[in-house]
């Protein structure tokens, strides 16, 4: 993927010029009940706003008279390779915002070099979606049933997928205001592939203040797992463990004890906790956790561009997890949306490495920061 690929004209002729300018887009398309269901966080959504918030609070401090030539951005992300310290996240039923789904997206990761994770509520399935060439990892919410989730895992692995994502932050879903004044339901095309069954048809049954999905969900998920059961599960994969929706060191050293590859530091896109850490506020104090163990540090929530991807790193980030960025060019152009979303990030992250002196993502990590007063950027 080069930096120097230009995306496409929008309708009016001009071609977008930060990932940003793709949310515009996709609200244009998209029904308003499904962009506030994408949109949406829980509650009052103050950590929807604050993951925002956050980064912008974050100041860099450049290095200067650097051979910035040429920018290295390739980075192991878990134990896969990429070509950006970026992984595509969990996102559900990407049909929603495209009638491909995740085989847009999921071919457009593999296009741009990064790892496409698979939901559980995925609505493609795992055949098709190794059939893209993507580097797959397989997003896992713990079922209520014991069985059928380690059949998930099978075929996460006879998939091909190399990393298993656990989600550790949705003992049942969060509550989002926006879904439930929308009484949102699933469109009847869009189901959740890989757990079809006879619960699968609430997600379709519109009620009134009632978000279908969340009711579907809260009959599937279990809000009992624990510590012991993340360890049953290391014992039964030899998938990399990825602990995902972690914000407290605690947490983290737990997880490395257990034997995770990763933590993903994460509040679900301020869509569980109203008033939840922003992830990038907890972001150094795990990293500082987990310094000297063999389990990495990613982070997701609220990235929007390549200058926050190089905040993460800098705030001690191996690399972030993408949501909803790609989702609007998914909805605004299928595939080839998502190509123009990742290469525009990618140009926004080697520029930004540049201008902070860094030719690679070691240097990134080196970077000093500093936390700047709520008035200090302005939107001209």
């Amino acid at each position: 993927m080069s930096p120097d690929i230009r995306t496409e004209p929008a309708a009016d002729g001009r071609p977008a010029l930060c990932v940003e300018e793709y949310a515009e887009r996709a609200r244009a398309v998209l029904a308003p009940e499904v962009w506030e269901w994408l949109e949406g966080g829980a509650e009052r959504e103050l950590t929807l706003a604050a993951n925002r918030s956050a980064f912008d609070r974050v100041g860099l401090v450049p290095r200067v008279l650097a051979d910035v030539s040429t920018r290295d951005t390739s980075a192991t992300l878990v134990r896969s390779r990429a070509a950006l310290p970026v992984a595509v996240a969990p996102v559900a039923y990407h049909r929603l915002f495209h009638p491909e789904g995740e085989l847009a997206s999921a071919r457009a990761a593999a296009a741009a070099g990064v790892p496409f994770t698979v939901g559980t509520l995925s609505s493609v399935g795992f055949e098709e979606l190794a059939g893209t060439g993507a580097t797959l990892w397989f997003q896992l919410y713990w079922l209520r049933d014991r069985g059928r989730l380690l059949d998930l895992v099978k075929a996460a692995e006879a998939a091909g997928s190399e990393a298993l994502v656990v989600t550790a932050d949705v003992p049942y879903m969060g509550r989002r205001l926006r879904d439930a004044r929308n009484a949102f339901a699933l469109p009847g095309h869009v189901r959740a592939v890989l757990l079809e069954d006879g619960a699968a048809g609430r997600a379709h049954e519109s009620t009134a203040a009632v978000s279908a999905v969340a009711a579907h969900t809260a009959e599937l998920l279990s809000p009992g797992v624990t510590w012991s059961d993340l360890e049953w599960l290391r014992g039964q994969t030899g998938l990399p463990l990825v602990v995902k929706g972690v914000l407290d060191a605690a947490d983290a050293r737990r997880a490395a004890d257990l034997g995770a590859a990763a933590v993903v530091v994460s509040n679900h896109g301020g869509r569980q906790l109203d008033r939840a850490v922003p992830a990038l506020t907890a972001l150094p104090t795990v990293a500082e956790a987990l310094a000297g163990r063999d389990c990495q540090v990613l982070m997701d929530s609220g990235v929007r561009g390549g200058s926050d991807v190089l905040t993460a790193l800098a705030l001690g980030a191996a690399g972030v997890l993408l949501g909803r960025p790609l989702i609007w060019g998914l909805a605004a152009g299928g595939e080839a949306g998502c190509t123009e979303v990742l290469d525009l990030l990618a140009t926004e992250l080697r520029h930004a490495l540049g201008l902070a002196g860094c030719a690679d993502l070691r240097a990134a990590a080196r970077l000093r920061t500093t936390t700047l007063p709520r008035t200090t950027w302005s939107t001209p």
